[in-house]
């Protein structure tokens, strides 16, 4: 549209042009004694759109030549920006292709052309980023290259040009500083320096995913696990792993967390501190609770923590895996001690009713048994554990169930079946 409107001006100029000149009989006298030159008027016009052209030309050049050397300064900055430039991509093609000691020198030599520059006056509008990248970058190499001296060097120089730029530049470059610093000293297994980098990032760069990540590893390193298990929960819940690989991390880290803790209270203190979600693994709570009563804990407290998952274990179709159900019923076992409770009688009741609504399930018979036999209910449990010990899966199960028949035959007095019973138990 606008070329056509263009189109349309230039032709009511040529006829505006066409018509004045062929209708204009006007003149111009010009007097100089003792002449007179009579000059039509469309000349005239004519010498005069002549002459503020030619003037408008001449103008133009003389300004076009003034501004040469501007022009020649301008091109030697560009020349000598694009070769910092060219020479700053040379160092990261060599970092990425492993060749460190290279970039190392093309870093080195982006610092020096910058240097030249800001000597000869040509400060760059990006100048302070372009020494905070470079300096980064040498870090970088030197970091490969295992000389931690000059890598260090390289970071107070990039922290220190990072403070010189805006404010907006001199916050971007500053935690991309101290994000890498702290990933250089995870590969130094200096977990607390790694820590301590972290912190001195502001919260919200700390909530960011790269920064969860290094402190992950880095309070697993240390010895945290508490810290590693709240940073692993918040990575899950932005989605950062596979649900699969968050339930696998979160697991592990409860586990190494109770490797910590040596006593009933502190094990209650780890159950206290975790999550609906966590306490709803089965193989979690089996852990927490074993090795509170190992400890000495309540076997009331322990059953407690136990309540909500016992539907689970009921579930049809099962949920859990084997191995889940086998800890889980190792934990209640354990749980299932003191028999003088209050709520011991109703353990039992519970146990023995899940035993009779699903007959053919081996785990059932040998919780039900061993709950029996808790409570001296010696006939229902050698029957439960003679009918177990045929269906059980489990090795460590199915000793434990022969070495309580063995025991309920020592108190019958049937040395025959005892010592049956014990060879069996001995050859599981």
């Amino acid at each position: 549209m606008r070329a056509a409107l263009w189109l349309l001006s230039l032709f009511a100029l040529a006829v505006a042009g066409a018509w004045l000149a062929g209708h204009n009989n006007g003149t111009v006298a010009f007097f100089l004694s003792p002449y007179r030159v009579d000059v039509s008027l469309n000349l005239v016009l004519l010498v005069l759109g002549g002459v503020v052209l030619v003037v408008v030309l001449a103008q133009q050049a003389l300004s076009a030549l003034l501004s040469l050397p501007k022009q020649a300064q301008r091109w030697r900055v560009q020349q000598k920006e694009r070769a910092a430039h060219a020479a700053l991509l040379e160092a990261i093609s060599h970092f990425m292709a492993g060749r460190f000691l290279r970039a190392r020198k093309a870093a080195q030599t982006v610092l020096d052309k910058e240097a030249l520059l800001s000597e000869a006056g040509m400060n760059l509008d990006h100048a302070v980023s372009l020494r905070t990248v470079a300096h980064i970058l040498a870090a970088e190499s030197a970091h490969a290259l295992q000389d931690t001296g000059l890598r260090q060097q390289h970071l107070d120089q990039a922290l220190l040009q990072a403070n010189q730029a805006d404010a907006a530049d001199r916050q971007t470059l500053t935690e991309g500083a101290h994000l890498r610093a702290a990933r250089w000293l995870l590969d130094d297994r200096d977990a607390q320096a790694s820590l301590a980098q972290l912190k001195a990032l502001s919260p919200a760069v700390g909530r960011r995913m790269v920064a969860m990540r290094l402190q992950l590893t880095a309070a697993r390193l240390a010895g945290q696990p508490a810290q590693a298990l709240d940073t692993a929960a918040l990575l899950a819940k932005h989605r950062a792993f596979t649900p699969e690989a968050a339930d696998s991390l979160v697991r592990g880290l409860i586990m190494e967390w109770l490797t910590h803790v040596h006593d009933p209270e502190a094990t209650q203190g780890v159950w206290n501190a975790l999550s609906p979600a966590q306490r709803s693994m089965p193989d979690v709570a089996a852990e927490v609770v074993l090795r509170f009563m190992a400890q000495g804990g309540s076997a009331s407290v322990a059953r407690q923590w136990l309540l909500p998952l016992w539907p689970q274990l009921l579930a049809v179709p099962v949920k859990w895996t084997a191995d889940q159900r086998v800890r889980f019923v190792r934990a209640l076992e354990a749980s299932l001690a003191d028999v003088e409770a209050v709520d011991a009688r109703q353990w039992l009741a519970r146990v023995e009713t899940a035993q009779q609504a699903q007959p053919r399930d081996a785990l059932l018979q040998y919780l039900s048994g061993m709950a029996c036999l808790r409570h001296q209910l010696w006939g229902k449990s050698h029957n439960l554990l003679t009918q177990a010990v045929k269906g059980l899966q489990d090795a460590e199960l199915r000793r434990r169930a022969w070495c309580a028949l063995a025991e309920l035959a020592e108190q019958r007095q049937d040395s025959i079946a005892a010592t049956q019973a014990w060879k069996q138990a001995a050859q599981v």
